[in-house]
């Protein structure tokens, strides 16, 4: 065959066909051109997380640690209810890979993700309402806990929304679409600060209301992104046309089923990273209020870095989907490695960043970095450790949402949960409490999970990409 691509248009974009390096130039260029615009919303809904944790941080670190600990609840709640609407994304790109003009059959997958949140708010919401004593019975301190509860009771009432926006975010991010969710997200940044500033401190009249004032602020703001995305859906021709809210009450048995079959255990791959992350926080609250705060800043900032191969990989999940959909198996290899390539040259760079500026990066987060020193220093030891683990976090993403795109998601939900839970958190674990590393010793045992990981994953997608 020619060494020049060819490319075949669909409403899911261009899936690239061909051989050689013009292939794979051309595969760059659409990986690019589609997740660029997701990494932009990612980083805009980071900006919304650092907004709070900003805002919070003026009110002292106990303000801070509580909002920590009430978020690791939170998103332990979002992560079940997001597992379902992640598999919306690769269905569709598997629908439309195989025939690009099947509405009807990306109507369903869709209507069925909205399924999955209604079945799935009220335990969780319900969950989350008993916050405080969750923590309380996890071991955090009773003032932490009790101002987790305040913060969490009032964030709970934006989950459904918040998912409900991830449901039509995946269903346009799969007809390269992504605009549409970065333009909600950078009014949400705007509609977040505003709340925060009104509610946190007491502005234009509103009552202080500190805590519970950044809970309502945050819903609220999910709220107004699952609001704004729907009627941005309608506005744009392209995604109108799929009429997604046609006979929403008609069931798909088969559909729904798919949703949980493949989302379930999606959403166990995020959980088990994430509750390493999160379990690290809920450690952190043993050692004091001091290492809680210091770990919230340090964890924010490389989650701030990951945004960007995470936007990486959710464009390798549609552009490996729609090869697998064809039955492409080098567009599949071509489409998940360059992902790959790039989520590994960007962490690199972030990791030199991350080791050369700690403390400037740990003063960012308080008005008095004088009287926080002991936060501070704490926090920069903790970025020194996230600079050594910038590339495999970056790997690890990339590959586990290329895998996606192939609807592989049983194996790496075990992966992660060997990875992250027999080669993490026994290293954090003896690492903290063993050698009295404390709170260094977690963060080493975390960069240990995210090694293991990348290289399972990576090697996973080797595996199911390779000739046969």
């Amino acid at each position: 065959m020619s060494d020049i691509a060819e490319f075949e248009l669909s409403h899911a974009g261009q899936r690239v066909v061909g051989h050689g390096l013009d292939a794979w130039g051309a595969e760059a260029r659409e990986l690019v051109k589609l997740a660029l615009p997701l990494v932009l919303t990612q980083l805009a809904q980071m900006a919304i997380m650092t907004t709070d944790v900003i805002m919070l941080g003026r009110l002292g670190k106990t303000a801070l640690a509580a909002a920590a600990l009430g978020n690791t609840v939170f998103f332990f709640t979002w992560l079940i209810g997001c597992g379902p609407v992640a598999a919306v994304a690769p269905m569709i790109a598997h629908i439309l890979g195989a025939r690009a003009s099947d509405r009807a059959g990306v109507r369903s997958v869709v209507r069925m993700g909205f399924w999955s949140v209604l079945i799935l708010s009220v335990p969780l919401i319900t969950f989350l309402l008993f916050a405080k004593d969750v923590l309380i019975a996890l071991g955090q301190r009773p003032e932490l806990a009790a101002g987790a509860g305040r913060f969490v009771g009032m964030l709970c009432w934006g989950l459904p929304f918040s998912l409900g926006y991830q449901v039509l975010r995946n269903f346009s991010t799969a007809l390269s679409r992504p605009r549409a969710s970065l333009a909600v997200m950078a009014l949400g940044i705007l509609f977040n600060a505003a709340g925060d500033y009104t509610l946190i401190f007491g502005h234009f009249g509103a009552p202080r209301l500190e805590l519970v004032g950044s809970g309502i602020a945050s819903a609220s703001s999910y709220t107004f992104s699952f609001v704004a995305m729907v009627v941005v859906v309608w506005l744009t021709p392209d995604l109108r046309k799929f009429r997604i809210f046609r006979r929403f009450h008609r069931p798909h048995w088969e559909r729904l089923v798919e949703v949980f079959r493949l989302g379930m255990p999606i959403g166990l791959t995020m959980i088990f990273e994430a509750m390493l992350f999160n379990c690290a926080t809920l450690i952190m609250g043993t050692f004091g209020t001091t290492s809680v705060a210091a770990h919230q800043i340090a964890i924010n900032v490389p989650s701030i870095t990951f945004m960007v191969p995470l936007g990486i990989g959710m464009a390798a999940t549609v552009r490996v989907g729609l090869a697998a959909g064809a039955r492409d198996s080098e567009a599949v290899r071509r489409a998940g490695y360059t992902a790959i390539a790039m989520g590994v040259a960007f962490m690199s760079l972030t990791a030199i960043l991350l080791w050369a500026f700690p403390e400037r990066i740990a003063n960012l987060y308080f008005a008095d970095a004088v009287a926080n020193a002991d936060v501070v220093a704490l926090a920069a030891v903790f970025l020194r450790v996230a600079a050594a683990f910038q590339i495999f976090d970056g790997m690890q993403v990339v590959g586990a949402l290329s895998l996606r795109g192939l609807k592989d998601a049983r194996m790496p939900m075990w992966i992660a949960g060997l990875s992250y839970w027999l080669g993490g958190f026994p290293v954090c674990i003896w690492l903290a409490f063993g050698l009295h590393m404390k709170g260094l010793g977690i963060w080493i045992g975390l960069a240990t999970g995210l090694f293991v990981a990348a290289v399972l994953m990576c090697a996973r997608f080797w595996y199911l990409s390779r000739d046969r």
